[in-house]
């Protein structure tokens, strides 16, 4: 058995207005003859395909990714599986069964399944859609492809087969490109399917599991291990690549996007004094630290692109810290207790912690030992960090993620502390509604960058 995807077998299916998407092949073509089924893990060591998706538009360009098979294949789908990966990375963007995705035969006119076929030299016998994604202002992207044998496939019916297929990327117009970052996240990330590319729309309704859970707040709120959600701030160029200068998106509220810093800004007390009740007339030490410390560091520039926000500072007392909903509605919702604060930088809230976790964990008190809530968890840096609420049973304590080791194991787990105490602080503020990116992805090599004019 041979699956074939060479440098003949790849095609250009070019649809968009600026009709400038083209598709190249840069690896050898996938060889499995003589190989038996295995595992993912397994999978994943072997060889890819590996192609690149090139536009020279002037703005972001959507495309689809498509698998065409060719009608002499006596092998079939259904043990095929293949996994999508930005090349390099072993982070799966997508993956399945070959059978299962999408038949996408509908979005090929008759001219276009000439176009295929001359492509991959042959007949196609489907078309699969894999993947989908966008390449902002003449940029490129690489993925490598694997195919295998599923494990699943236990008899010995994959002997002496053939398969053959092909790559296709095909483009598409898009109605206008997005004004602001905002929009992008809310019409280009977020596909309209909670949980693909690790965001969820929290209008209260859903098909996944726990959607009954989410805020209801119309916010879209990224979740899960680890998002690609980076952007770049404070800094340009090369400089992105520095952690210092990485932040990420805790989601959009209210069309800003609100980022919190990637990495710990350092360790600071949330008050010198306790009994403070942040009422309006006294501020906390943690206020200074970064609305005047931590913002100083940036210029005119960068500090322009926030903007004042209100936050409900007035915090609740230990046994209201449920599950993320629960939460969020003493915390921020409808049950919040009314003390504001408008400012620039704040904290991340319990409950912005809390909707991080992978949503199967919704349904779990934050505060539970058995919880493990950093697991899964994109927020969590595994150090005690402070929160923007306090504990409003006692004065003396405001709320924090927990890092116990020895007789305690809290992974990630909230839980409330002295304000004098010295705990990891992260930034967090919301851009300005008008912000908007020129370049980016969203990975850690590849941040979300920012236009400053």
């Amino acid at each position: 058995m041979q699956a074939n995807i060479d440098s003949s077998s790849v095609t250009e299916v070019s649809l968009s207005s600026c009709a400038k998407i083209t598709l190249s092949d840069t690896g050898a073509s996938i060889n499995l003859n003589k190989t038996n089924p295995i595992s993912k893990n397994r999978a994943l060591q072997t060889t890819p395909y590996t192609f690149t998706v090139t536009s020279s538009c002037e703005s972001y360009v959507g495309f689809n990714l498509y698998l065409a098979t060719l009608n002499t294949n006596t092998l079939v789908d259904s043990s095929v599986h293949y996994i999508i990966t930005r090349n390099g990375s072993k982070d799966i963007l997508a993956e399945g069964i070959l059978s299962e995705a999408t038949n996408a035969l509908s979005e090929f006119t008759s001219d276009d399944q000439n176009q295929l076929n001359v492509g991959i030299n042959g007949t196609f016998g489907t078309i699969y859609k894999l993947y989908n994604d966008d390449i902002p202002l003449q940029g490129e992207v690489s993925y490598d492809l694997y195919l295998y044998i599923d494990s699943e496939v236990t008899d010995a019916s994959t002997m002496g087969k053939t398969f053959n297929a092909g790559i296709a990327v095909k483009s598409y117009d898009r109605e206008a490109d997005p004004a602001t970052f905002a929009e992008y996240i809310t019409t280009q990330v977020y596909t309209g399917v909670d949980g693909e590319n690790d965001l969820y729309y929290h209008d209260g309704v859903g098909s996944y599991t726990n959607a009954d859970q989410e805020a209801g707040d119309n916010s879209y709120r990224y979740s899960g291990a680890n998002p690609n959600n980076y952007v770049c701030f404070g800094a340009t160029g090369t400089d992105c690549q520095n952690a210092e200068n990485q932040y990420r998106i805790i989601g959009v509220f209210n069309n800003q996007v609100k980022l919190i810093k990637a990495t710990s800004y350092g360790d600071y007390a949330w008050n010198s004094v306790n009994r403070n009740t942040w009422d309006g007339t006294t501020k906390p030490d943690i206020y200074t630290t970064l609305n005047t410390t931590y913002y100083s560091t940036l210029s005119a520039e960068w500090q322009n692109l926030i903007t004042e926000t209100t936050w409900q500072v007035g915090g609740f007392n230990n046994n209201d810290l449920g599950t993320a909903k629960e939460t969020y509605d003493v915390e921020v919702g409808t049950g919040q207790n009314g003390y504001e604060e408008t400012m620039k930088i704040g904290l991340m809230y319990v409950s912005d912690y809390g909707y991080g976790a992978n949503p199967e964990k919704w349904t779990l008190a934050l505060s539970s030992s058995s919880s493990n809530y950093g697991t899964d968890n994109w927020l969590y840096l595994g150090d005690f960090e402070w929160l923007i609420s306090r504990y409003a049973g006692d004065f003396n304590s405001t709320f924090l993620l927990g890092s116990y080791t020895g007789s305690f194991v809290f992974l990630g787990n909230v839980d409330y502390a002295f304000v004098s105490s010295a705990r990891a602080v992260r930034p967090s503020f919301s851009l300005t509604s008008t912000a908007t990116i020129s370049s980016g992805t969203g990975t850690s090599t590849d941040p979300f960058v920012l236009n400053l004019g």
